[in-house]
This record gives structure tokens, C-alpha cells and sequence, in this order.
């Protein structure tokens, strides 16, 4: 399984940015998906994650609370390619950001970086004040 995780770069704040991550050798429909970011000197923190298709319970992607309403996670199981669209960028929004997927089937706690089985080598996003 390969994560491959692009679209990072710098912007001035208040800017926009869309990551994406391509899989290989794994179906990202039956995964839950999510995205974290890491900055220097911090532990890995969650941003937002998107269950599986058929998971349990169902429901609407979640979000850290210091990213909702500017962060939008979505996938195109056609293309089997998990998105990250960042929008209103802050210095604090600077990291490194990380695709990651569930087991297949599995269902996990979102908000945990150890419930996540794959992971991709990361995106750095750099927004300037």
C-alpha cells in the first residue's frame, strides 16, 4: 500500500491550498480515511477524518475544532484519491501534513494517529503571515 500525498507549498494567509493523496493497493472506499499534520517541535495532531463507505455509525466527516469551517475532506473513489481542501490558511495551519488509512472495513477512533494501519510520507504547508 502507497499513500502519496501532494498539493502542499507557501501561501500568505488567508490563502488556499488542496491537497491530495493518491492510493495504491488499497481500495479507499472501504478505508476510513484521514489527514493529520505535524509542526516542528509538536506531536502529530489530527485534522479531519472520513469513514469508509459502508461504515458504522454513518455520518458527516469530522474535523479538529481549529479547522472546521475552513478545512474540507472528500474523496473520489474513481480516482481512489483522498482530498484536503484548505481554505483561509493561518500561520498556524504550517506543517507537515499526512494522509493516512484505516484497515480496510475496520472501524476505528478517527481522531487517533494509532488507529491508522497506512500512512503517506507527508505534505509541508507553509503559510506566511
Amino acid at each position: 500500500v502507497q499513500l502519496q500525498a501532494c498539493g502542499g507549498g507557501l501561501v500568505q494567509a488567508g490563502g488556499s491550498l488542496r491537497l491530495s493523496c493518491a492510493a495504491s493497493g488499497l481500495n479507499i472506499s472501504t478505508s476510513t480515511m484521514g489527514w493529520f499534520r505535524q509542526a516542528p517541535g509538536k506531536e502529530r495532531e489530527f485534522v479531519a477524518a472520513i469513514k469508509w463507505s459502508g461504515g458504522a455509525p454513518r455520518g458527516a466527516p469530522i474535523y479538529a475544532d481549529s479547522v472546521k469551517g475552513r478545512f474540507t475532506i472528500s474523496r473520489d473513489n474513481a480516482k481512489n484519491t483522498l482530498y484536503l481542501q484548505i481554505d483561509s490558511l493561518r500561520p498556524e495551519d504550517t506543517a507537515v501534513y499526512y494522509c493516512s488509512a484505516a484497515s480496510p472495513f475496520f472501524t476505528i477512533l478517527l481522531q487517533i494517529p494509532g488507529e491508522y494501519k497506512y500512512w503517506g510520507r507527508g505534505t509541508q504547508v507553509t503559510v506566511s503571515s
